[in-house]
């Protein structure tokens, strides 16, 4: 039994399970996307643009001089799509893990936690139960603040 724990808890741990790769690339993929969301990050792109449109009349806008500028931005793309997707991921994983949480420990229906991991069909269904459950509660507010000013004049009036 406490072998398998062991095991449990090592491949909780991020990264472990791999040699250690995943939390490398895991590590790598959020500071790039960190870094890439800086002003100084697209000042730095927007200066090589710059650079290479300048550098276009030496090059006599040839072939070479416009595949540089698509060969780069093409690979920067690429390699950029994966890097901030797992951070998107993780990201998403520890809103999830929060939210599962507080739903857990709070006044909430606990039937909540993992829907993340319902189809898009049965999450659409979900939503739009809430979706007439809050209409529902908002005309029963309604209904009852109508009431209680009913109350309120008839209980002025007896008093008069």
């Amino acid at each position: 039994m406490t072998g398998q724990k062991a095991k449990s808890q090592k491949t909780v741990r991020y990264g472990e399970d791999s040699g250690g790769f995943s939390r490398f690339f895991g590590d790598l993929a959020n500071k790039t996307s960190q870094a890439a969301g800086r002003a100084s990050a697209f000042m730095m792109a927007a200066g090589v643009v710059l650079v290479w449109a300048i550098t276009g009349p030496l090059f006599q806008y040839s072939d070479t001089w416009q595949l540089v500028i698509n060969t780069g931005t093409t690979i920067v793309t690429f390699l950029m799509v994966f890097l901030i997707q797992n951070s998107q991921n993780r990201d998403s994983a520890a809103i999830q893990v929060k939210l599962d949480e507080l739903i857990r420990v709070s006044a909430a229906q606990n039937s909540f936690v993992g829907i993340e991991h319902l189809t898009d069909d049965e999450l659409e269904e979900i939503r739009s139960k809430c979706e007439r459950r809050a209409e529902a509660e908002k005309a029963g507010e309604e209904s009852v603040e109508r009431a209680d000013k009913k109350a309120k004049k008839a209980a002025d009036r007896a008093a008069v």
